[in-house]
């Protein structure tokens, strides 16, 4: 049997929907919350150890090296492409 389809919403979307509204009317309390929620966010962050944050740099150290030396391998490699297809100018 097919089930009856009501076309009201429920009186929690419309409370929803009401707080929604004035929420967007007041700009300074959208502010406000959005301060609120960036102070909450910041109270999880964990600062790293000192054994962490020297192991987090040279990770990072490493990974910048080995990204310049594929950068500049390519570099020469397109280098010498284009001197083999277009020749040396004189």
């Amino acid at each position: 049997m097919a089930r009856k389809v009501i076309d009201e919403p429920s009186e929690d979307i419309v409370a929803n929907a009401k707080k929604d509204r004035a929420a967007r009317r007041n700009p300074f309390a959208r502010i406000a919350l959005f301060i609120r929620q960036v102070i909450g966010e910041l109270r999880k962050v964990v600062t790293p150890t000192r054994k962490e944050l020297f192991s987090y740099t040279g990770v990072v150290l490493v990974f910048v090296v080995i990204m310049m030396a594929l950068v500049s391998l390519l570099d020469w490699v397109f280098g010498l492409g284009v001197v083999w297809v277009f020749g040396n100018p004189k």
